[in-house]
């Protein structure tokens, strides 16, 4: 195994502590929670829907226990026993609401702690200047660490600014931006200057913190980031030389607002606006550490610290090589629907429209089941390919998410987890899969695909259902029936056919 392929480094604890983390189903946590499990920590997972982590594969050596920091209860019972907890939440919503929920989940949970005699609490905030106006995202997390330091528990916050590893919504940002426009009308703040950190490293310090012989007692903020200080500008230009792309030019202009180019991301990052708006707004401020005291605490990674350079060629390896551990759309992103499909056929009296497809095939139920769980991303949906893409450009103007999103890894689908447009509700290996449809529609809408198995090889049973919202959302269910026989008859019968040619 060469460099490039080794494990982000994980630290050996001189002792051992029973550790709770919030935000497991997000990019930060998702990674967290098995690297202290690798530690010799005993991990408990606090989230709102325990079932969305019942795939990942280090979910059968943690305890997951449904709570929700708005709900004081389920946090007492979270934190009972526990000695560090890992706040890794932060909302992405609109401005009008999300800095008040912030607030209060961090004062549910400092009480909860308290209660229950947690010894340390670790929080990942963002890197921002000392003086100056803040964007609301970052002004609420630097907030939140205020609420959390000035609780009775020693409290460490680990302050860091754009993170660089596969999968990041900073990192996507910069990928997709680069890799797409080989001209960039900018703004401004790409002339303003970043300490990106890697992954990796973020993780090292997170997992230092769960040995309570580290820093004990100490209750203060840490500024952390990588070797590097660079213009975003610069950092797009780095990755296209890494990436191997010629030489990107970009032409800076003083009046893109966060709003003009939230809108622009949108439409050429799978980063929706929802998310690219709180991400920009960030980058108006330098972030930059101003002290490195936690190297008097924490001594940096055998090797050092991951240079911006080789963290790019990290995560760019990640992604070729399909090993993307966790991606910023892990989480569900603002404003999507999180309804889910109702067990009753009828609705309770309401109207829904549907369309059944079935498709028998010589394949084994197996090779039938890979090829749907392969499906979306790289390996396209097997049906008019065309009309896909400009259903979901159409869905990027509306401010929707698009199929960029693409997929985590090529073959395998966790529950929750995004997959192009749609967010996997339901899963069951071998033989069913539900999406849930994540673009701007006005109602609901389900795909489900199951694989039942045949004396003479397999059938498929091909589902989707749509919940009108309205007067508009029936016309349009009827003004796309015309297509459906073209994209659903071609799917089912396109996935039966390549299960039919894989050897």
């Amino acid at each position: 195994m060469t460099d490039d392929q080794l494990p982000d480094p994980v630290p050996i604890p001189e002792t051992t502590s029973s550790c709770l983390v919030t935000g497991a189903t997000g990019y930060i946590g998702g990674r967290l929670a098995p690297r202290l499990i690798e530690a010799g920590h005993k991990v408990r997972v606090l989230a709102r829907t325990p079932d969305k982590l019942r795939d990942v594969p280090w979910s059968p050596d943690a305890e997951i226990v449904q709570g929700d920091l708005t709900d004081a209860d389920s946090l007492r019972a979270a934190c009972d026993g526990i000695d560090v907890v890992y706040y890794l939440v932060h909302s992405m919503g609109g401005a009008g609401k999300f800095a008040d929920l912030e607030r209060d989940s961090a004062r549910n949970f400092v009480a909860a702690a308290e209660a229950a005699g947690v010894k340390r609490i670790v929080y990942l905030g963002g890197l921002h200047p000392t003086d100056g106006d803040l964007s609301p995202h970052l002004r609420s997390r630097a907030e939140v660490g205020d609420i959390l330091l000035a609780s009775s528990i020693p409290t460490v916050v680990l302050q860091a600014g754009v993170v660089i590893g596969s999968g990041s919504a900073s990192f996507e940002m910069i990928r997709h931006l680069t890799d797409r426009l080989p001209v960039m009308v900018t703004p401004k703040w790409v002339k303003n200057r970043i300490q990106p950190i890697a992954v990796r490293d973020a993780l090292y310090y997170l997992l230092s913190f769960a040995d309570l012989t580290v820093a004990e007692g100490v209750n203060r903020s840490f500024d952390i980031g990588g070797p590097d200080v660079m213009e975003y500008g610069e950092m797009m230009r780095t990755y296209g030389d890494v990436a191997g792309l010629p030489k990107r030019r970009m032409l800076v202009v003083p009046v893109l607002t966060p709003r003009l180019a939230g809108h622009w991301i949108n439409l050429v990052t799978p980063v929706p606006k929802a998310l690219a708006m709180p991400l920009i707004e960030s980058l108006q401020c330098e972030a930059v550490a101003h002290e490195n005291d936690i190297d008097g605490y924490v001594p940096q990674p055998e090797g050092g610290l991951t240079p911006y350079r080789r963290s790019v060629y990290l995560a760019l390896q990640r992604i070729e090589d399909g090993k993307v551990e966790t991606r910023w759309s892990n989480a569900a992103v603002p404003d999507t629907p999180s309804d889910l499909l109702p067990s009753d056929p009828d609705w309770a009296g309401e109207t829904a429209y549907t369309d059944l497809r079935t498709q028998s095939s010589s394949a084994s139920p197996e090779k039938l089941w890979a090829v749907i769980e392969g499906i979306g991303g790289e390996n396209g949906w097997y049906s008019f390919p065309l009309a896909w893409t400009i259903r979901g450009w159409m869905d990027r103007v509306v401010g929707g998410v698009g199929l960029r999103r693409g997929r985590r890894d090529p073959h395998r689908l966790y529950k929750g987890e995004a997959l192009d447009f749609w967010r996997v509700e339901e899963i069951e290996h071998g033989s069913l899969l539900r999406l849930r449809a994540e673009m701007k529609v006005p109602g609901g809408a389900w795909l489900e695909m199951r694989v039942e198995p045949r004396d003479d090889g397999s059938e498929l049973l091909q589902r989707a259902v749509f919940f009108p919202r309205g007067l508009f959302g029936r016309l349009y269910w009827f003004s796309i029936l015309p297509f459906h026989g073209i994209i659903f008859q071609g799917m089912a019968r396109n996935i039966t056919q390549t299960a039919e040619r894989t050897p």
